[in-house]
């Protein structure tokens, strides 16, 4: 089943554009718009991702939609893979040295998976010595391609060991909760 996922680049594409926003339905029509492929390639690669079941398709007023299948056996991973190179998770790897020394960054598993904006979540934690003019751009940049604001907590080092070590509940929270690492070794960041 992975082979039929990942050898093209038309599909990369479409599991880019699905993955990245996990609620949204799409039509043939905006699917080739928004991955610029000719709509004979989408076509069939829309098949073969509903033929493995990573997607679902239904009519509607003359147009197939399609939208992805959350119980699908590898839709976790593919969810994490996707936001460790697309959006903020994909900005913020590749602008990491950028960011000061970064020890950990992730973000919350209900921002991954697309959930409606939560005061009391926070969508991304990173802990380091961070430059942050620089993580406050790649925020407003996400902000404005998602168009919802993104609660994101920057940390020192010391401050985080000190409130993980007193059992702070803003922390513990935070990490108790589902998460996709982006960098750092999540063991080590959530041991006590």
């Amino acid at each position: 089943m992975l082979n039929e996922l990942l050898i093209s680049k038309v599909r990369v594409k479409i599991l880019e554009l699905f993955l990245s926003t996990p609620e949204a339905n799409f039509h043939v029509r905006d699917i080739v718009r928004r991955v610029s492929e000719e709509i004979n390639a989408v076509r069939r690669e829309l098949a073969r991702l509903e033929k493995i079941g990573l997607l679902a398709s239904e009519w509607r007023a003359n147009r197939r939609f399609y939208s992805v299948k959350k119980d699908f056996i590898f839709y976790p991973e593919l969810l994490s893979i996707i936001n460790k190179t697309v959006g903020l998770g994909g900005a913020l790897i590749k602008n990491k040295a950028k960011l000061g020394k970064v020890r950990y960054a992730m973000l919350s598993g209900s921002f991954v998976r697309g959930k409606p904006f939560n005061q009391n979540d926070v969508d991304l934690f990173i802990v380091g010595t961070i430059v942050l003019p620089e993580l406050g751009s790649l925020v407003r940049d996400e902000e404005a391609r998602r168009d919802r604001e993104i609660n994101f907590t920057p940390m020192t080092e010391e401050e985080f060991n000190f409130r993980k070590n007193r059992r702070d509940p803003f922390v513990i929270s935070i990490l108790a909760k589902p998460r996709v690492m982006l960098i750092g070794d999540e063991e080590e960041m959530v041991k006590l």
